[in-house]
């Protein structure tokens, strides 16, 4: 009977931790990922814009590791324009916030994009996972983030060179607040206490720190110079290191070698303590949930044309170990072409990356510090331009 007792106790705890709070993802399952059906490019790396109306926002169910289910798929544009990061969810794996960065306009015979300002509400609960609202957010809203509380959301308006300030209250999304930055943003990540934040100012290679006070977010004024153009940036779960993924000179692959910038949030103001050198283009990151690694996608000029340098087939993943402060790339893992989103399982076990030019998913084991391709991989409708679970 005594270790009936503690069966029940331990139950009773992992239910009450699947109901809420930060360890909620150990029980969350979903990814979402946003599909890019009108950008492609060709053979000589030039951009190919088709008409709107294929695109989707697409919920996997990960219960089984390797083999992932297609649960929901809902018509709505999404955009390779921006960080593969323009969605998440919350702790309780209940709702996602998806923000649609690009409109598309007829220009004469042809399409452009232009900057949109609609961030979609999905409740993850409803069967099959159905949209619940439409916000609007600033100009352009790309890189955005939920914190550990899950009653707020960060989201980087790239076009306004501001932060949007979303409040959370079940499926009640509202604009609560725009805090003005002064210069573009592209990506945000929470403290794991939720009192600050970290925004990517990509074109002028600096991240921005924001003070956070109940609901209250402000822009603090202080910047530290990370990298040549921050595209994404993430924070390790105990809060003491923030990682920027510096995509290079031209904001993407380009045959020359780039970094991951390494900011010591301890220090009093945080500093930048290292830059990583990991190779051409690294445009997605992600941080494991063990806090063990780190892993950069590698674009290697995957979507350039194939007389260039630079080109290759396929990009990779990098792999990063953290140590305490010390961060250091240990592996480099091939995929397949152009990886933008990557999303690690709530144990951090597996790793999932998406292949924007093959329109699948790569599936990779995570051992320690140890990351292996296990040959495993999920077709998609489409390109993957984001990927996302309640994991930043």
């Amino acid at each position: 009977m005594k270790n009936n007792s503690r069966v029940v106790r331990a139950l009773t705890g992992m239910l009450a931790l699947c109901m809420g709070g930060w360890m909620a993802p150990a029980c969350a399952q979903h990814v979402i990922v946003g599909i890019d059906n009108k950008v492609y490019w060709d053979s000589e790396g030039k951009a190919i814009l088709s008409p709107p109306g294929k695109d989707a926002v697409v919920i996997l169910d990960i219960s089984d590791r390797l083999n992932p289910k297609l649960v929901g798929s809902l018509p709505l544009m999404n955009s390779v324009y921006g960080p593969p990061t323009n969605l998440a969810i919350t702790p309780d794996d209940s709702v996602a916030l998806v923000a649609n960065s690009m409109d598309w306009v007829q220009d004469g015979a042809a399409w452009k994009a232009v900057p949109a300002n609609d961030i979609f509400v999905i409740d993850l609960k409803a069967d099959p996972p159905a949209l619940i609202a439409t916000v609007k957010g600033g100009k352009q809203p790309s890189g955005m983030a939920i914190n550990r509380a899950g009653n707020m959301a960060l989201v980087a308006n790239r076009a306004d060179n501001s932060v949007s300030v979303l409040s959370i209250h079940g499926h009640d999304v509202k604009l609560a607040d725009t805090v003005a930055m002064g210069e573009q943003v592209s990506s945000v990540a929470f403290t794991p206490d939720g009192k600050r934040a970290l925004a990517s100012k990509n074109v002028n290679n600096k991240a921005a720190v924001l003070a956070i006070d109940g609901d209250k977010v402000t822009y603090s004024k202080y910047d530290m110079l990370v990298g040549i153009f921050p595209y994404n940036l993430g924070i390790t779960p105990n809060g003491k290191l923030a990682l920027t993924a510096n995509n290079g000179n031209l904001g993407s692959a380009d045959g020359n070698v780039d970094t991951v910038g390494v900011i010591d949030l301890e220090a009093t103001p945080p500093r930048v303590i290292d830059e990583v050198v990991v190779g051409d283009g690294p445009e997605g990151l992600a941080i494991s949930p063990t806090g063990e690694i780190a892993v950069a996608m590698l674009l290697r000029g995957s979507n350039a044309s194939k007389s260039a340098f630079f080109y290759n087939r396929n990009g990779s993943v990098v792999v990063l170990k953290i140590d305490g402060k010390k961060v250091t790339k240990v592996a480099e893992v091939e995929v397949r072409g152009l990886p933008e989103g990557a999303v690690f399982s709530p144990d951090g076990k597996y790793l999932y990356v998406g292949n924007y030019m093959d329109d699948d998913i790569s599936i990779l084991k995570v051992d320690g510090t140890a990351v292996t391709d296990t040959g495993k991989s999920f077709k998609l409708p489409g390109h993957p331009a984001s990927m996302r679970s309640v994991v930043p």
